[in-house]
Parts: structure tokens; sequence; C-alpha cells
């Protein structure tokens, strides 16, 4: 009974003792720099995670490399310039409003804009066939004397 007790704690333990990516820091400063700047960059693999978030091989490289430059004394901009040359704009989770992006960031708005100016269409179109249509006279009398019948 207690080795298959001990069998089961080991196995609820496993799979945890592969997610711990330990890097260690000289202060509390320096990690709130690493968490900022690892929230700010995508993992490669996962695509909608942060690198702090991802447990993903790659992404933990990734922190590691980020964690080496910092070391290095690289500041957060030369850190980000150096993963944007070697993966491009997709590692950054805000890529800069420039000739490449501007799809990225204007498609939105236009898809918005365009939602709206069809829905402002179908609408008036709809007011202007009740308004013109000689049966909605003849259907608001019925539905007056049905209403006046049941009371």
């Amino acid at each position: 009974m207690k080795r298959l007790l001990l069998i089961c704690v080991l196995l609820c333990v496993m799979p945890l003792a592969h997610a711990i990516d330990p890097l260690i820091f000289g202060s509390d400063a320096e990690e709130k720099r690493f968490n900022s700047l690892a929230a700010e960059l995508r993992c490669l693999v996962c695509q909608n995670e942060s690198l702090a978030d991802s447990s993903a091989p790659l992404a933990q490289d990734l922190r590691r490399q980020v964690k080496d430059l910092m070391d290095s004394g690289k500041s957060n901009a030369e850190i980000k310039s150096y993963l944007t040359d070697r993966y491009g704009e997709f590692v950054l989770y805000q890529p800069p409003f420039n000739a490449r992006t501007a799809v990225l960031w204007i498609t939105p708005f236009f898809v918005l804009a365009l939602g709206m100016a069809l829905s402002l269409r179908a609408l008036r179109a709809r007011r202007e066939l009740a308004a013109n249509d000689p049966d909605t006279d003849l259907l608001v009398a019925r539905l007056r004397l049905e209403k006046e019948n049941e009371i």
C-alpha cells in the first residue's frame, strides 16, 4: 500500500519537475525587469503566449538567452533589437507601426468601420421597406383588432 501511494505521489509530481525553469537573479529589480521584458515578447512556438507564460522548450531557451543578454549589460531596447533581427518583428507582442506592419494596425479599424456601415445600410433598407409597404397599415390594423378582441 505504501509503495502504491509513493508511486501515485511521484506520478503527480513528475510533470511539475519538467516545468521548472530556474533563473537566478541578482536583485528584485533585475527579476522585475526580466519579467517585464518576457511579457513583451511572444513565444515563437505557441504564438498566443508571452515568453513569460510559455513552457515550450524554445521559450525556455529564449528566456535563458534574454537573461544572458541582460547579464552582459544590454538594455531592453538592445535585447528587443537583437531578437527582432534574429526572429523578425513577430517576436514582439506590440510591433512598431511602420510600412511592414501598417496592415496589422489598420485592418481591425477598417473591418469595424465596414461592419458598422453595412449594418446601417441594412437598417435603413429595412426601414424604407417597412415605410413603403402598403400591407403595413393593414397589418397594424389587424393586430389592433386582435388585441381589442382579446380584452
